[in-house]
């Protein structure tokens, strides 16, 4: 439970940074237990979903098969006021379990909204046939989630 009740952030807030924010830091369980945190980009559905791209290989990987439990950091803004000796930040914290995609309907969906995101109005169409073979869609279901901003 966050201290300071007026720091939350709405829902509509939160899910606006889930938007519009460009990278978080997706924290996974380790294989020996401890934590491990990777910065990646990602695009939200809208509906509980995170999606993410990765190779099909690496220490990534690694954990989420050992693992599924997971939480994903996104600062949708940090403006560093020195003067005050703060920062007005917005951010969420997701919590849930990340999974690797096999359905062909899921890894296009990711790949497709990664894509909207990124590159918006560019047909992605080549770039996802080029990629379909040595890439691993991943999706976060959102088991809860919190925005806190400092005000």
């Amino acid at each position: 439970m966050l201290r300071g009740f007026k720091q939350y952030l709405s829902e509509d807030a939160e899910l606006e940074i889930l938007l519009t924010a460009t990278n978080g830091v997706l924290s996974l369980v380790d294989t020996d237990g401890s934590p491990y945190g990777v910065p990646v980009s990602f695009a939200y559905d809208g509906y509980g979903h995170i999606y993410f791209h990765s190779a099909v290989k690496g220490h990534k990987i690694d954990c989420i098969r050992g693992d599924s439990r997971c939480s994903f950091c996104v600062v949708g803004q940090d403006k560093i006021v020195p003067e005050e000796f703060t920062s007005y930040f917005r951010s969420v914290i997701v919590k849930g379990n990340i999974s690797i995609m096999a359905v062909q309907y899921e890894i296009m969906k990711g790949l497709l909204l990664i894509c909207e995101k990124y590159s918006p109005g560019i047909d992605s169409d080549k770039e996802i046939a080029k990629c379909l073979g040595h890439v691993l869609v991943l999706r976060l279901d959102i088991k809860s989630m919190i925005g806190k901003e400092a005000i």
